[in-house]
């Protein structure tokens, strides 16, 4: 009894490993047949890009549907090619656009003058027609003579640049007396004039530069404040050295 048992299960054994289908290697995990859904993958690439019409995709065990999808796969990617390259001749063969000149820039724009352009000066002028305007132009051209200086008015009070170069002795040189009792107001009184020029036409209305009211020559060199005759000095000597 024990033998026969366990030639039953001997033979029972042996008819599962038989009837268990074999390992198929191309079956991947959650996809079936690996071949097939490559060929699936490639026909909807194919159809969402409009290069094909859609394929009926044969079960893989058929080798006309695996050479079907091949080709049909094939057949999506030559056609891409093709249209890649018509688009590239078309593009190369397309007429350029026409760069613009300057001439047509001027026509554009009558307000910017073309006289710097060579082309267009010369396909307009000539020898003779620049000689032509030339001679109009020297006919236009008007001569103003110099005239004199008009006199300054003697009611203008006193003139700085006269002064200037009247004197030649330098800045801090006592050539006038002063009082002692009025030096401590010069700074205060040199402040109520805006530049140097200002205090010394006042100085010299004022009765300077014997005399100083106002405390703006202390030390009694004639000029007052911070005025110096020098600038004017020496621009009258350079304009007589031209």
């Amino acid at each position: 009894m024990r033998r026969v048992s366990l030639a039953l299960a001997s033979v029972m054994v042996v008819a599962a490993c038989v009837s268990s289908p074999p390992n198929d290697v191309s079956e991947g995990v959650g996809f079936g047949d690996y071949g097939r859904y490559s060929a699936d993958r490639a026909a909807r690439q194919a159809q969402l890009r409009g290069d094909t019409p859609p394929q009926t995709i044969l079960p893989p065990t058929s080798t006309t549907a695996s050479i079907s999808t091949t080709t049909s796969a094939t057949g999506a990617t030559d056609n891409v090619t093709a249209r890649a390259a018509a688009a590239i001749a078309e593009a190369e063969t397309a007429p350029q656009p026409t760069p613009t000149t300057n001439a047509q820039v001027a026509a554009n724009n009558p307000d910017i003058s073309d006289e710097q352009d060579f082309g267009a000066v010369s396909a307009r002028e000539s020898i003779e027609s620049d000689a032509e305007r030339r001679a109009r132009m020297q006919e236009q051209l008007v001569i103003v003579q110099p005239t004199a200086v008009p006199d300054r008015p003697g009611a203008t009070g006193p003139n700085v640049i006269e002064y200037a170069l009247s004197t030649s002795h330098p800045v801090g040189e006592q050539r006038y007396r002063r009082s002692p009792f009025r030096q401590g107001r010069h700074e205060a009184n040199c402040l109520a004039y805006r530049s140097d020029d200002l205090a010394q036409e006042a100085f010299l209305s004022l009765g300077g530069p014997e005399r100083d009211r106002q405390a703006l020559d202390p030390d009694g060199d004639g000029y007052a404040c911070d005025w110096n005759p020098s600038v004017y000095r020496n621009a009258a000597q350079a304009a007589r050295g031209n």
